[in-house]
């Protein structure tokens, strides 16, 4: 982090903050200098004029509070830069993996683990296992600005800088008392919230110390369910019933009015010749119409009673609580010591969806639950047993609660000195972060008391147990009368009591500590000068401890549907140091270089590197160009999950390309070595003279990562094992097991996949007097060109242009554009305009209707490979009054101010899909329009 005094036109701040130049620039003619400190992420160099060449954006509190979100991390997600970012709403099912409710930042969409999190330059203790850190256990209150560096810094900062630094500044000199109190909802009546903030300032001991207290209460109620029109048309992507490989007809379909066909809510059978026989309210009998059948979807029919994908949370329950406190002292003209502290607290609540069991529970012919007019039935065709597909109705739909804490401890001390031709300025702080979280499922079924439960008979007479002849009880019961199994009946809808429910489900759970310990020093200095300027050199170093412990209560680390998890205990140390050059070569050419060298004890040492340039030929224009290795190391979920096992489903080609329902187990790997990535960047500034106020910047990226950290997908690790590669059947074990299924299939991360990610970054604003008063354009859009994936394993995947629902979605533009009115006399009105363009499912389909090639597995046919982009609206106005010498604002926003639906992604036609809304929960809006009202206060 870099503070540069330099001297800036309010005009000149402005460009600098939406051109991504970022650095002061000169002042305007007939424009009088003001002295401002501005911060610069991205180098660690200090020093007057000095101009980075990494583009840099920044965001202020006023560019935030113009728009009113519900937290800022919903602001930092709109700037295009940013994609696929992990929110509560789109990591809801993220049991396992513990990132539910957590807003986490995804730069160059490469992945939220490399992208590298600040606050004041510093790092925190990650909310996750994976070392995520949620940004919004940041005193939003104090957040004076945000810097986004789009370009590897891991030679300043370290690593997991590979797509770039998000850098939260705070106002640490801020004096006075503000507040704030806001509240929102949906055009629909729904999804309500509110946050209230406080904050306050004060100098003493005559100005020589300073104090800042700030606190934050934010609720979400949640939107459970997905109540809206666009989800409930029955839209999947299936397996062409009508498809035979060669007959010219596309393997898959996009279709609405589908739905499963192995499962309804009450049950339905499956085999024999009762096949379709269904149960629902009070288990009534009636005959269910499977329509067009194909694997486990079916179009037509009686599809809408087969719907699982409105069980999930479209907004998940949030509630947070933050404190923050910071005192600093001037001990001498020298040396400023400071100390800090900050607890947050959150619980997020979310469905998980229903328990999908699709034709694979046994009933026999004996279980006292079946209907007579059915026992009938099966004892005329001589049945002894059936299958059943059941939704569950009777049971409560899953959640998961999530609940964590966090606090951070930071002293430290900073000053300046005179040191060879110029001030050196210097840092040093210890930083101790822990973070705990508790993470639950809730309404989960054990599967050994399920499978016992619905097992139910009369009592025969004479029974060892005594039971009353004629009783409905569990099998087990009449050989083990004190196991305490209450009879569950599986047939129908409204069919089971609470000591039924009771008996079969749990809450597994597992508590988690991070801990984190940073001791970090820097030094800044000026060498020498040159005619052209002085040379800057900062060095420094750093030593960290990342450590996690957990624990799990012995009956909840297997035996589950979902929630099977296991404690992991492990920790690692990183030694670094740095040192960074600024060479002003001659009069508006500079070059800049940085030299980092780290050793893990995990997996040694490693260097990282970067070298930059800028030439500004004549004041109107500047060249800049980067070049850098940059590394992300292996996280401590990476390096020591001691595995986490989810229920799923995948198609199994040895099952007749059945769908097969699968336990996956996730495991750490302790031979990881860190990601390397080689980048360079090159961009053009343009400022001219002649239009006062305009600044355009147009920059080129391209990251290469090798050696990237990945695992192979449960479906591709079964494909191969299929298809007889040995070392894939390692990871398959095929048999009855504890989670419920004949199929367990291990994960483990590995340095294996190549990914190579390109695009262009475009930032411009302009300023100038308009009706009385300043009007101010900026806009951001980027232009992805190319995220590509290769594993060395499945056909390598261009990403880019894919609006899908898969990891890595990466549109080919994303772009914001924000125009502001502000009066002068304390009225602001705004309007954004921002949106994603239109891609596909998959840039490896061929999209036909008739006639097609033939479908392989690299290159399948779909009759619908489109995604429609969109385009949304959002307004906001605020007016500022005096009252009682305080100073107030009211504000309100509308988002979505068009009520524009999210473009239909049909999911599957595997996986978790079954229980996914219809569209792609990462890029889109999901509730429609909402509008938000608040007011602002200072003292």
């Amino acid at each position: 982090m870099t503070k540069s005094l330099a001297f800036v036109s309010p005009t000149a701040l402005a460009i600098a903050l939406w051109s991504g130049t970022a650095l002061a620039q000169e002042p305007l003619p007939d424009v009088e200098p003001v002295v401002g400190e501005i911060t610069v992420t991205g180098t660690r160099i200090q020093r007057d004029g000095y101009r980075a060449p990494t583009p840099l954006t920044v965001i202020t509190s006023d560019d935030i509070e113009a728009t009113a979100p519900a937290n800022v991390a919903d602001f930092v997600n709109d700037i295009p830069s940013l994609v696929g970012s992990a929110t509560p709403a789109n990591s809801n099912l993220q049991i396992s993996a513990g990132t539910a409710g957590v807003n986490a930042l995804n730069l160059r969409a490469l992945g939220t683990a490399r992208t590298l999190v600040l606050l004041d330059g510093q790092r925190s203790v990650g909310s996750t296992l994976g070392g995520l850190v949620d940004v919004n256990t940041f005193p939003q209150g104090l957040i004076k600005s945000v810097e986004i560096v789009t370009g590897g810094a891991s030679a300043a900062y370290g690593s997991d800088a590979v797509s770039g630094v998000v850098n939260f500044i705070l106002d640490k000199e801020y004096t006075g008392i503000k507040g704030s109190a806001e509240y929102g909802i949906s055009t629909y009546g729904d999804a309500p919230n509110y946050r209230a903030t406080l904050t306050a300032g004060t100098s003493f001991a005559g100005g020589r110390g300073h104090l800042l207290l700030s606190g934050e209460i934010a609720v979400k109620e949640g939107l459970h369910g997905v109540p809206r029109d666009w989800n409930q048309r029955g839209w999947y992507m299936i397996n062409n019933p009508a498809y035979v490989a060669g007959n010219g007809q596309p393997e898959r379909l996009v279709v609405q009015g589908a739905g499963l066909s192995q499962a309804t809510r009450g049950g339905v059978i499956t085999n024999t010749a009762l096949r379709g026989t269904q149960f629902g309210p009070g288990g009534a009998v009636s005959q269910y119409d499977f329509g067009t059948t194909r694997d486990p979807w079916q179009i037509g029919g009686d599809w809408q009673a087969t719907q699982v994908n409105s069980f999930q949370s479209l907004d998940p329950e949030e509630n947070r609580k933050s404190a923050f406190g910071r005192v600093s002292f001037d001990v001498a003209p020298w040396l400023n010591v400071f100390a800090q502290a900050s607890y947050a607290r959150s619980k997020n609540l979310g469905w998980l969806g229903v328990q999908l069991n699709q034709a694979n529970v046994t009933i026999r012919s004996d279980n006292a639950f079946i209907p007579q007019s059915v026992r009938t039935q099966l004892a005329a065709l001589n049945i002894a047993q059936f299958t059943l597909g059941t939704t569950n109705a009777d049971l409560p739909i899953r959640k998961n609660d999530t609940q964590r804490e966090l606090q951070r401890y930071v002293v430290g001390a900073s000053g300046d000195f005179e040191l060879l031709a110029g001030t050196a300025r210097w840092d040093v702080y210890y930083q101790k972060g822990i973070s705990r979280t508790t993470e639950m499922a809730r309404d989960i079924t054990n599967n050994a008391r399920l499978a016992l439960a619905q097992d139910a008979v009369f009592a025969p007479a004479g029974n060892a147990a005594g039971v009353p002849t004629g009783t409905i009880v569990c099998r087990s019961t009449l050989t083990a009368p004190s196991n305490g199994c209450v009879p569950f009946n599986r047939l129908g809808i409204g069919v089971n009591s609470q000591a039924a429910l009771d008996y079969i489900l749990g809450n597994p759970y597992r508590n988690q500590r991070f801990e984190q310990d940073v001791f970090a020093a820097n030094l800044s200095f000026d060498a020498f000068r040159l005619p052209a300027g002085p040379v800057s050199v900062a060095v420094g170093g750093e030593h960290r401890r990342e450590k996690v412990s957990g624990s799990v209560p012995t009956q909840f680390q297997s035996g589950w549907f979902v929630g099977n998890f296991l404690p992991t205990t492990g920790a690692y140390d990183v030694t670094e140091g740095y040192i960074e050059l600024a060479v002003p070569v001659i009069e508006g050419l500079d070059l800049n270089g940085a030299v980092r060298g780290t050793d893990y004890s995990t997996s040694g040492y490693v260097t990282t590197w970067k070298g930059g340039i800028t030439f500004q030929p004549v004041p109107d224009i500047r060249f800049r160009a980067t070049r850098s290795r940059d590394i992300r190391a292996p996280n401590l979920g990476e390096l020591f999950t001691a595995g986490s096992t989810r229920i799923n489903v995948l198609i199994d080609s040895s099952q007749n390309n059945a769908s097969v329902q699968f336990a996956g187990t996730t495991r750490g790997n302790p031979q990881l070595q860190p990601e390397r990535a080689d980048q360079w960047g090159a961009g053009v500034v343009l400022t001219p003279q002649f239009l006062r106020g305009f600044a355009l910047s147009i920059d080129y990226y391209d990251i290469k990562i090798e050696g990237a950290i990945g695992s192979v997908t449960a479906q591709t690790i079964v494909d191969r094992c299929n298809e007889g590669v040995q070392a894939f059947c390692t990871a398959v074990v095929r048999g009855p097991n504890s989670f419920g299924n004949n199929l367990q299939v291990f994960e483990s991360p590995f340095n294996f996949a190549r990914q190579h990610a390109q695009g262009i970054d475009i930032e411009s604003s302009y300023r100038t007097a308009v009706g009385g008063g300043d009007i101010t354009v900026r806009g951001l859009a980027t232009r992805y060109i190319k995220n590509y994936f290769n594993n060395g394993i499945d056909a390598p995947v261009e990403r880019v242009g894919q609006n899908g629902v898969d990891a890595g979605t990466t549109p080919k533009w994303v772009y914001r554009a924000q125009a502001t009115w502000s009066s002068g006399g304390g009225f602001i009105a705004n309007l954004v305009g921002r949106g994603v363009s239109g891609g596909v499912y998959d840039n490896s389909f061929v999209e036909c209707t008739a006639n097609c090639p033939v479908s392989t597995v690299t290159n399948r046919t779909i009759n619908n490979n489109r995604i429609a982009g969109a385009f949304y609206l959002d307004a906001s106005i605020s007016q500022d009054f005096k009252m009682g010498g305080r100073t107030m604002q009211l504000f309100a926003a509308i988002n979505n101010l068009l009520d524009k639906d999210p473009p239909v992604v049909a999911p599957g036609p595997a996986g978790s899909a079954y229980a996914t809304p219809a569209t792609n929960q990462s890029i889109y809006d999901l509730l429609g329009r909402t509008y938000r009202v608040g007011f602002r206060i200072k003292m």
